[in-house]
């Protein structure tokens, strides 16, 4: 199986970044790991997730599928297309992220990988969780959406009836694991009405 490249930024909604890590982990799906410094950040305040290790015990602590590369390294190898993957999640992914991405300007391994996913016509996810979005975010979006990423706001739905925040996280991620095709099942999915 190709590796999935998960990126974390600063957004807020670093859950849902663990959730995902967590899914991929227990699926065996080979993941390719790159927190910015702001993710770190987020991951603390939103998780109480310091470092690396408690992030590993955060996703039941096999991480025997997971690579891990410095957002610092612009040659490592998720910045090269020559290197095949199944594509890109960055979850949460930042404003700043997205307008990177945007415009192309690859300053970190997260911006980088995503260029090259887009120019490789790979799968490129980002999970926006920003709210209200500016005229400068919409066509932001817009461009990323033109390029070939697929937008996937953290915005869950409720007709599942969801009585815990983890539901709602899980929405989200089953979202995130159908748009990379994977055949993992954590949320309900819509049955139709009575």
């Amino acid at each position: 199986m190709l590796p999935v490249v998960v990126a974390i930024t600063g957004a807020s909604g670093a859950p849902y970044g663990v959730r995902l890590l967590e899914v991929l982990c227990r699926a065996r799906m080979p993941v390719w790991l790159i927190v910015s410094s702001h993710g770190w950040r987020l991951l603390k305040q939103e998780s109480g997730i310091a470092d690396e290790p408690a992030l590993r015990a955060a996703t039941g602590d096999d991480w025997s599928t997971v690579t891990c590369f410095s957002d610092a390294d612009r040659g490592a190898r998720p910045a090269s297309g020559s290197v095949r993957t199944t594509g890109m999640v960055i979850c949460p992914c930042s404003m700043g992220t997205v307008s990177a991405i945007a415009a192309g300007s690859s300053r970190s391994l997260v911006e980088r990988a995503a260029d090259v996913v887009l120019k490789e016509r790979r799968r490129l996810i980002l999970v926006p969780r920003e709210t209200p979005l500016s005229l400068v975010h919409l066509r932001n979006l817009t461009a990323v959406t033109e390029a070939g990423a697929v937008v996937l706001p953290a915005a869950p739905g409720f007709y599942h009836q969801p009585t815990r925040v983890a539901q709602l996280v899980d929405f989200i991620v089953q979202r995130i694991v159908d748009q990379l095709g994977l055949d993992i099942e954590i949320a309900p999915r819509w049955q139709g009405q009575d």
